[in-house]
């Protein structure tokens, strides 16, 4: 296998529901396994997510986890999921629902520098940009 640069998002307890709602907006296979079935030690921890994975048929893996007792769950605005093509209807379809119960910083709409672009943070807190890439003359 080739090597892969994927963005791997943690949560403050809500990774299931994020990665459930990732599902339903990019399709693909989700993978979920809890800290409980690999023998985590702190009760509260068992039912959350330890790592899960969507992979989809467009080829993107976007990976998750819960933070862990004893650990800082410390979100910031230090990185954004980036989402680019030229796939308008695949990708406005994606901005629909990512944006959807979350805040559009930027609306999805012809840039100056000619392609689409629009930029939200979801429902979750996690920042996302979506660039449609116009066909070149």
């Amino acid at each position: 296998m080739a090597s892969r640069l994927n963005p791997y998002i943690s949560f403050a307890g809500n990774a299931r529901q994020a990665m459930e709602f990732y599902k339903r907006v990019f399709g693909g296979t989700l993978t979920l396994s809890t800290f409980g079935e690999f023998g985590g030690q702190d009760p509260g921890d068992a039912d959350k997510i330890m790592h899960g994975m969507l992979e989809t048929g467009s080829g993107f893996t976007l990976m998750g986890a819960d933070t862990p007792a004893g650990m800082e769950h410390n979100p910031g605005n230090s990185i954004a999921v980036s989402l680019s093509g030229d796939d308008v209807d695949e990708l406005r379809g994606y901005w629909e629902k990512l944006s959807d119960g979350g805040t559009v910083s930027v609306s999805l709409e012809k840039q100056m520098w000619g392609d689409e672009f629009g930029a939200c943070v979801d429902q979750f807190g996690i920042a996302w940009m979506v660039n449609i890439g116009q066909p070149q003359a």
